[in-house]
């Protein structure tokens, strides 16, 4: 008896309905079993409707009579084709081979990179006799460990000493400011913007297919009006403040920005605050070596009657200060993807940065002059310096500038002749041979025969300095006698113990050491010694003593060596 046509043309019906949703393995199994239904002839018929190898049904018709399912899997065990690796061999050396010369970065890192592109890497490779594409390339790079990445600015600069250290100072100085209600800015200039039709970077919501257009060119020639904008970013209120210049960023423009947003919200904040907290970078218009920046600074000091400490942080971390990622980065974004081709619309985008944290920025326009070339005389640099408490820790980077006080007498002239004498059992420890590396009669006799050194030298700098500007020599800096001189600049030569402890141990002032240290150094030249910077039972220090602990247990180690190795 055999199938009826009625059957066939229901089951035709139903094939083009479902067949199309189902998986090779769904098929098989669906087929075998309306196969089955209709008994003999029906996987002739159910392949000829279906359009299927008989074949393909039976082995459909064995799985179903297993009974047991394998999920997970469409094709039998084993079926497919092998991966590209198990087919050829050689295929993964020879991609290693091609792609080590251009790999960057660290090579026993989890996730490496390449630079070449999957195409050129699948050309290659058939080439060489590996026929693969780039798609089959790709996936074996990913299985190999390997991702496109991009580069990721997280490596630091310069190291510079106490780097850390500096770090907690100015966090643990700001809580303590904050904790007292006092006023906490973080300052720094953004980067310089050009006013007009510009194209910037970034993406807005647009009707489809109507983006804001701009030239295909940006030229920008000396005429372009520039905005240039300082931030202020209050830590404790979470409020920003931008001043945007249109001439220059020089020292007077950050106080300048500094001294509007303490008139115009600083003080309405703070009515009681007598003291204010800047945190600044250590380069650009705030810079820390600045005297202009701290000669305005002052006048600030003077006009509000504050009592201004600035924190600088150390070269190179400049992305560490608040302003640049509480306040630079959300305007950043709120700039994003539009021409700022009018000061009013920079202004009313910037105003309108918000987070949602609360932050809120008020920007205003500054069409002032700020030429360069500004220069200070001699006594107003001193009278600067004079006024700029500098701390304990790296005075160079942390410093006071109080309010001047008219009633208050001005600070005495530095004079050689009133200045605290050296204790004596300081020098008598700190020409220890574990810190000098040379017995104290070797030390007496370097410093005799250098004496003759110094004078010629300094007789040279006297007749080079003839009617010349004498602008930084000496700027502010304490004296000091030629033997400690000496004693300074070989302990800093042999890193043996800090300038730090070495200037709380000699009474004076770590930069007057400083100072003193590198303008010796080159006389060490001149040592009849053959090698005075180094000793071979005391090598150089890689961490030296910073306290007066640490030194005395630096100084019995070395006695106890020398006694050991006598024995």
């Amino acid at each position: 008896m055999g199938i009826l046509e009625a059957t066939l043309a229901v089951l035709d019906v139903k094939f083009a309905e479902i067949l199309p949703h189902l998986d090779e393995r769904q098929r098989r199994l669906y087929l075998a079993s309306e196969a089955a239904a209709l008994g003999h002839g029906g996987i002739t018929a159910v392949a000829r409707l279906a359009e299927v190898s008989e074949s393909t049904i039976a082995r459909g018709r064995d799985e179903l009579a297993t009974g047991t399912p394998v999920l997970g899997r469409v094709r039998r065990p084993g079926g497919g084709r092998r991966p590209a690796a198990e087919r050829d061999p050689g295929l993964v050396p020879a991609l290693k081979a091609l792609i080590e010369p251009r790999e960057v970065g660290d090579p026993v890192s989890p996730l490496r990179w390449t630079t070449a592109s999957l195409r050129d890497l699948a050309r290659e490779l058939t080439a060489a006799g590996h026929p693969i594409s780039a798609p089959a390339v790709g996936n074996l790079l990913h299985s190999m460990g390997f991702s496109l990445q991009g580069m990721a600015k997280t490596r630091a600069g310069s190291q510079v000493p106490d780097r850390d250290a500096q770090f907690r100072h100015i966090n643990a100085t700001a809580e303590r400011f904050l904790s007292q209600e006092l006023p906490v800015v973080s300052v720094d200039a953004k980067k310089k913007e050009p006013i007009g039709d510009f194209a910037r970077a970034g993406r807005t919501y647009r009707p489809k297919g109507a983006p804001i257009t701009a030239p295909d060119h940006d030229f920008v020639d000396p005429d372009t009006p520039v905005a240039i904008p300082y931030g202020v970013y209050d830590l404790g209120q979470d409020t920003g403040w931008v001043n945007v210049g249109t001439d220059r960023n020089t020292a007077a423009f950050a106080v300048e920005s500094i001294r509007r947003w303490w008139n115009q919200q600083g003080r309405h904040d703070y009515p009681d605050a007598t003291r204010l907290l800047i945190t600044a970078d250590s380069g650009g218009a705030n810079s820390a070596g600045s005297h202009l920046f701290k000669k305005d600074l002052a006048a600030i000091a003077d006009e509000c009657g504050l009592t201004i400490t600035v924190l600088h942080f150390p070269p190179g971390t400049s992305k560490w200060n608040k302003v640049e990622h509480r306040l630079f980065s959300r305007i950043t974004h709120s700039l994003r993807g539009r021409p700022l081709t009018s000061y009013e619309i920079l202004l009313q985008s910037i105003t309108a940065t918000r987070t949602r944290t609360g932050l809120t920025v008020s920007a205003v326009l500054d069409e002032n002059d700020y030429p360069t070339g500004r220069t200070l005389t001699k006594d107003e640099r001193k009278a600067i310096l004079q006024r700029v408490q500098r701390d304990d820790f790296h005075g160079e980077w942390n410093y006071t500038i109080a309010p001047d006080d008219p009633q208050q007498a001005p600070p005495a002239e530095p004079d050689r002749a009133k200045a605290p004498p050296i204790p004596a059992e300081a020098t008598y420890l700190l020409t220890h041979p574990a810190l000098t590396g040379m017995s104290r009669e070797q030390f007496d006799r370097l410093v005799e025969d250098l004496e003759p050194c110094r004078r010629v030298l300094a007789e040279a700098e006297r007749e080079k300095r003839k009617g010349l500007n004498r602008r930084g020599y000496n700027p502010g800096f304490g004296f000091l006698d030629h033997r400690h001189r000496v004693l300074a600049a070989v302990l800093n030569r042999r890193n043996t113990v800090t300038l730090t402890l070495t200037a709380r141990l000699l009474g004076r002032d770590r930069n007057t050491l400083s100072y003193h240290a590198h303008r010796t150094l080159p006389l060490l030249a001149f040592a009849a010694a053959p090698d005075i910077t180094a000793a071979p039972t005391q090598p150089r220090r890689t961490h030296p003593p910073r306290t007066i602990d640490a030194l005395q247990n630096a100084i019995a180690d070395y006695e106890s060596n020398i006694k050991s190795g006598s024995s």
